[in-house]
């Protein structure tokens, strides 16, 4: 796999990836999290990004998305090197979803649209989107947790962002819901858009994801296309994170 992709903006051809970093590390407390972290996803393509609790998926989510400095190494996105400004082409779920209780899932949605500056008519067509569109009164508080997940992707699209990242986002779905929001991954990578998955659902990962990063003991320990998988990969996995904390 590249690790580094061709990235146009405003006309302008880099080496750097749309979104990704370089060698990055993360200590807290002195208990290092994060070591020789380097990670590049391609435009057009599904990420998922795998690997034990406590292995740094998070952390690596936060460095990427500026809610972090790292310690040490390099931060990219939209082909060039990490921007604050730049955030607003990102949509992201990350420690679960922030709603208003109080408010409907279409007050949730105008209250982000009018946040970031977005046209009105995109509510409800991301609500569609994720299937939330019969509940036009209905408050949040009362949701389920897969219908706030949902409702926290419909934030994260909102804005019809180039970069998508989402963290657990199959928490709480039903089969179906799993099954909606594989198609809807997948619709997003086809529109060109750069996505990064984190997940532990491993069978699920193969069904929606071009490329695969398994995360251990702070570092990227694995990575390959789905498609070049020979073994399954809840094999590859116990195999690289054993190797990877050994």
């Amino acid at each position: 796999m590249p690790g580094l992709v061709a990235a146009h903006e405003h006309g302008v051809m880099t080496n750097l990836p749309m979104l990704g970093c370089t060698d990055v590390a993360k200590s807290f407390h002195g208990r290092t999290v994060l070591r020789h972290m380097t990670l590049s996803v391609q435009p057009g393509r599904v990420y998922a990004l795998l690997g034990r609790n406590g292995a740094g998926k998070s952390t690596t989510l936060r460095i990427l998305l500026g809610l972090l400095e790292p310690d040490a190494g390099e931060v990219y996105l939209l082909g060039r090197p990490f921007e604050r400004a730049a955030l607003g082409d990102v949509g992201a779920t990350i420690d679960g979803p922030a709603l208003y209780g109080h408010l409907s899932a279409t007050e949730n949605l105008r209250v982000h649209a009018l946040l970031t500056g977005t046209s009105g008519e995109r509510v409800a067509a991301v609500l569609r989107q994720v299937g939330l569109d019969g509940l036009p009164h209905q408050r949040v508080s009362t949701f389920s947790t897969g219908m706030k997940g949902r409702l926290a992707l419909a934030i994260a699209l909102l804005t019809d962002p180039p970069v998508v990242i989402l963290d657990e986002p199959q928490n709480g779905l039903d089969p179906d819901g799993i099954i909606q929001l594989r198609t809807m991954i997948r619709s997003l990578a086809a529109e060109g858009r750069t996505v990064l998955v984190s997940s532990h659902q491993l069978a699920e990962v193969t069904q929606f994801a071009d490329d695969v990063g398994i995360l251990a003991n702070g570092a990227l320990v694995f990575e390959a296309t789905t498609g070049s998988l020979t073994d399954n990969l809840e094999a590859v996995y116990l195999d690289a994170v054993q190797r990877g904390v050994a």
